[in-house]
């Protein structure tokens, strides 16, 4: 809730006059405001709202017509922002932003600003890339320089534009993912001013007809666990591994590397920070990149040598294209933008909406928001839907009230894309990272534990039966117990397992690939099939 009544003041000065752009409504409802002749009349309102406006029209909800606040409940505000969403559609408009104080009571005020032309359609080709390195690398600044086209002032200045938290931006480290867009025309890449504001986003969302998303991950060793969830836990096309020049691979790049793999995720390897070592430095850290690519099974192709075009045409589970880069010299940077504009997608899948929940939210005035990439299908505002299981193994219904990516609106999403969903049905303190949504007619079984073919990565011992570590499974982080057969697993084995979940039961598919961790230990594996179901 913005404490800033600027906008409110504004529009309560300018008023509600014939021929202005300013339209004060008390509240709107379902019932009276889209019964017919009524919902002809507002969308007709609506429409010269926005034509005496230049394209944008103010419409103040919770004043009287004199422009008295009054306030309304936050149940009725949210309903009047929908019939409004319904009237602006109608009317060639969409809604652009709301902001919303509180007056006594609990009571909510707000200013919803609308534009002319219809909510944005996304039907773009869309790309997410998983970025990954180890703390200090400059990932986080080789992306802030890519999404703005600035260069970084060496002291990763770049690097704020991503860091959401006070003190990730005090400390100069990431403790949660982070996300960045930027995008392609016809004319070249569509990069934003200053990604501190949601407008900008939503411009580069609007005009690009080719997105790519950054999934920003965490490189300091006690936050693995959250790398592990942002790539993991989200729908990723391609890796992004960032390997400082100056440093060279490190325990946590390997480590980082292994995770990517293991998920058979297509990966870029970004040499970062060349602008601080030499020549014969630099051959020396291409040389430990590709041993440590051979080592991993992997093979490394330098795009400085071959080129752009065998990296596009050889890129794939094997095959790592390395790109030698300097964020303060911009070294690189257009050959990663050729890159991401030519890379055809590889995350989305074919079927019905699904979508694991990643994040939750509670916006004044809207109410719940769970946000996370789309796994499969596509969604439209409006849409009943499923959301669970909750931790008594139920689903709830709800329905996707509206749909945000890059902070615009829009009126659908599909597979790949990272959105916010607007959930009516729930309240947020019930919403969980791990959670999927489905659609209404889906009949989803919450599962207790299931069978899995697993590899043991790293282990001091063995793995004996019994063994309890953190499954990572899409955004899935539980604590299981895992029980091999034949009793034991040992570093390097591979077998069948059976895991099962300690705490509460998730939604879990054949196919899906997880990642089990616990202290220094690792593994990977793939679900075979269910054995459990609450």
């Amino acid at each position: 809730m913005s404490a800033d009544r600027a906008a409110l003041r504004s529009a309560l000065e300018q008023g509600e006059r014939e021929g202005g752009s300013v339209e004060f409504k008390e509240r709107l409802t379902r019932g009276v405001h889209l019964a017919d002749g009524r919902r002809e009349s507002l969308v007709a309102q609506l429409r010269h709202r926005v034509l005496s406006g230049d394209g944008e029209a103010t419409y103040v909800v919770g004043v009287t017509d004199d422009g008295g606040v009054a306030g309304i409940s936050p149940e009725a505000f949210s309903e009047s922002m929908d019939v409004l969403s319904l009237l602006a559609d109608e009317a060639g408009a969409h809604i652009d932003d709301v902001e919303t104080w509180g007056v006594d009571g609990g009571r909510l005020v707000g200013v919803a600003t609308l534009s002319e032309g219809s909510v944005l359609n996304v039907d773009d080709d869309h790309i997410v890339v998983g970025t990954a390195g180890h703390v200090d690398h400059g990932k986080s600044t080789l992306v802030g320089s890519l999404v703005t086209g600035n260069a970084d002032d060496g002291e990763g200045g770049t690097r704020g534009f991503l860091d959401v938290r006070p003190h990730e931006v005090e400390r100069g480290l990431s403790a949660d993912l982070s996300y960045a867009v930027y995008g392609f025309d016809d004319d070249g890449p569509v990069r934003m001013d200053n990604p501190h504001r949601k407008s900008d986003r939503a411009r580069v969302v609007e005009e690009a007809d080719r997105l790519v998303s950054f999934v920003d991950t965490v490189g300091h060793e006690p936050w693995l666990r959250t790398t592990i969830r942002g790539l993991v836990g989200q729908k990723l096309d391609y890796g992004l591994l960032a390997v400082a020049a100056d440093d060279g691979p490190t325990k946590t790049t390997r480590e980082h590397l292994g995770i990517l793999l293991a998920t058979e995720l297509p990966t870029v390897v970004a040499i970062t920070k060349s602008d601080l070592v030499d020549d014969e430095r630099l051959r020396e850290v291409e040389r430990e990149i590709g041993r440590m690519l051979r080592d991993a099974d992997r093979t490394p192709l330098s795009v400085d040598r071959h080129g752009v075009e065998a990296a596009l045409d050889e890129i794939d589970e094997q095959v790592v294209p390395v790109v030698t880069t300097s964020a303060v010299a911009t070294d690189g940077l257009s050959v990663l933008d050729e890159l991401f504009e030519r890379l055809p997608k590889t995350g989305a899948e074919d079927g019905s909406f699904s979508m694991y929940v990643d994040r939750t939210y509670n916006v004044t005035g809207v109410g719940a928001v769970a946000s996370g990439t789309i796994r499969s299908g596509s969604v439209e505002a409006g849409d009943e839907l499923l959301v669970g299981p909750l931790a008594d193994g139920s689903f709830r219904e709800v329905e996707a009230r509206s749909i945000e990516m890059h902070y615009h609106r829009v009126e659908s999403a599909s597979a790949g894309r990272i959105v916010g969903i607007a959930l009516k049905g729930i309240n947020e303190a019930d919403l969980e990272r791990g959670m999927v949504l489905l659609p209404r007619d889906a009949d989803p079984e919450p599962v207790r534990a299931f069978e899995a073919e697993v590899m043991v990565l790293n282990h001091p011992t063995r793995i004996d039966d019994g063994y309890e570590p953190v499954v990572h499974l899409e955004t899935v982080s539980e604590t299981a117990s895992i029980h091999p057969d034949g009793g034991q697993l040992l570093p390097g084995d591979t077998g069948t397992t059976t895991v099962r979940f300690k705490f509460r039961p998730y939604a879990v598919e054949e196919g899906q690939r997880f990642v089990f961790r616990e202290g220094s230990s690792k593994g990977v594996g793939t679900v075979t099939d269910i054995v459990e179901t609450e």
